[in-house]
């Protein structure tokens, strides 16, 4: 089955784009476009970076950053559930075995 596709208008930094988003996703598209101007509208008005192309590239590093801390996080709680669970199949496994 294909997905339907319809062109969204998005606006960063004052310029709008429009891009093609499966009917399903375009709400999270919209939400994505807009966390993404006020990232780089705050990374803008802080002064410290001058121009769209570097402000671009700063924010995309810190949001590769951000969802790299992320899935490290995830994959450490992951982990831990792991231990968690077959600690607890274990136990289960003892009082079954020794009622």
């Amino acid at each position: 089955m294909t997905q339907k596709t319809l062109p969204v208008s998005i606006t960063i930094m004052g310029k709008e784009y429009k891009i093609a988003c499966a009917v399903e996703e375009q709400d999270d598209l919209i939400h994505s476009a807009q966390q993404l101007d006020a990232q780089m509208r705050k990374l803008r008005d802080s002064g410290k970076i001058v121009g769209p192309d570097r402000i671009a590239v700063m924010t995309a590093l810190n949001l590769a950053h951000e969802l790299q801390m992320l899935k490290t996080q995830n994959a450490l709680l992951n982990q831990q559930l792991s231990e968690c669970l077959g600690k607890l199949s274990q136990k289960i496994e003892n009082v079954l075995d020794n009622p």
